[in-house]
């Protein structure tokens, strides 16, 4: 895939990064086909937690390569919280 350029685009691709980084959590553990009912609460926090490190290290990538000073600045803001 080529690098999202629009800001609709890349939320689209960090949104897919991070339903992947869940996916691939689950499937690490063999509960890929798990209702997420079944799931506890650590599972539930250790799938948050990798789709935030996804999405941060995307909006790091993005921040440094945004086409505009406007779009670095939302991500600034939002990468120092």
């Amino acid at each position: 895939m080529t690098a999202p350029r629009t800001a609709d685009e890349w939320q689209a691709h960090v949104t897919t990064e991070a339903a992947l980084a869940m996916g691939r959590w689950l499937e690490a553990r063999g509960r890929l086909d798990r209702p997420i009912a079944s799931l506890t609460l650590r599972d539930l926090e250790c799938m948050a937690s990798n789709a935030i490190s996804r999405f941060i290290v995307l909006s790091s990538e993005r921040r440094t390569a945004a086409p505009d000073r406007e779009e670095r600045d939302a991500l600034d803001q939002l990468l120092m919280g």
